[in-house]
């Protein structure tokens, strides 16, 4: 059984919702910046998910109850620190998702199930591999999302973003 929670600092669902899922690359920031400059020149918004991966230590199920709370709040924090950026880039508060299990499970099953959720941001990563959410869309999952897709190259600094938007 999987906890989904959605903060929204704001009751505005007007407009387009750029979301970004939030994981430990630093082409994740990548993806932010360009949803942020779309976001801002478009009077849109910008939402974030962050999946928590379920505890492995299920032994003790109140250990694990633990480690799933702690998980939790390491989320929800981490999207605090981001959503200060992202206000300050976009004069907006973006909307918070925490979900718990598979990081693409959950990311088809929030796209399925939020209908502000316009267009999803990502960044593909620096290296040979695009990442597991773009590897895993495109064997044959693009057609699973009502939602176009930007991938974004990795490697683009602040100012290539700056000059795209």
């Amino acid at each position: 059984m999987s906890k989904n929670t959605k903060q929204d600092s704001t009751s505005s669902t007007d407009g387009r919702t750029f979301l970004v899922v939030v994981d430990d690359t630093p082409e994740m920031r990548v993806a932010i910046r360009f949803a942020c400059r779309y976001a801002h020149q478009t009077g849109d918004r910008v939402a974030l998910l962050r999946v928590v991966e379920p505890a492995r230590f299920q032994h003790w199920a109140a250990v694990g109850d633990l480690m799933r709370e702690e998980a939790r709040e390491e989320a929800e924090q981490l999207l605090q620190k981001l959503a200060a950026e992202i206000q300050d880039q976009t004069n907006q508060m973006p909307v918070f998702y925490v979900r718990e299990g598979n990081r693409t499970q959950a990311l088809l099953n929030l796209i399925g199930e939020e209908p502000s959720i316009s267009i999803l941001v990502l960044a593909a990563a620096r290296g040979g591999d695009p990442g597991p959410i773009i590897n895993f869309l495109s064997k044959k999952n693009f057609g699973k999302l009502r939602v176009p897709v930007t991938i974004v190259p990795g490697n683009l600094t602040v100012e290539d973003i700056d000059a795209l938007i």
